[in-house]
């Protein structure tokens, strides 16, 4: 017999206005830092967090929502793609932009803001 996985699951999408990569958080807001998404615990949570993506999607604020799989790592979630992991870093070609400089001078991402 299989072993049951656990679901753990978050949402991302592109924000449409620029393409940055977000994360859905509890209160139904987007945030560019994977630590602030809502984790899907079961099915039907997951399939919620669909939901709220889709009518995101709809109203032009993001495009492309779908769920990513994540695990814990040092108490934090973590994307257990590697695809989906270099998505949460920002541009690889140039470290010293995006989230990872973002991160490496202390700061949080948009002054901690949410869309």
């Amino acid at each position: 017999m299989a072993v049951k996985k656990d679901v753990r699951q978050v949402l991302t999408a592109n924000l449409l206005k620029d393409g940055l990569v977000v994360f859905m958080t509890d209160g139904a807001a987007w945030s560019p830092w994977i630590e602030d998404a809502a984790i899907a615990t079961s099915k039907e949570s997951a399939l919620e967090l669909e939901g709220r993506g889709n009518i995101a999607a709809k109203a032009n604020v993001v495009v492309g929502p779908y769920l990513i799989d994540v695990i814990e790592e040092n108490g934090r979630p973590r994307a257990n793609l590697i695809r989906e992991h270099l998505r949460t870093l920002g541009p690889t070609v140039r470290t010293d932009l995006g989230k990872q400089a973002e991160r490496a001078a202390g700061g949080s991402g948009q002054g901690g803001a949410f869309i």
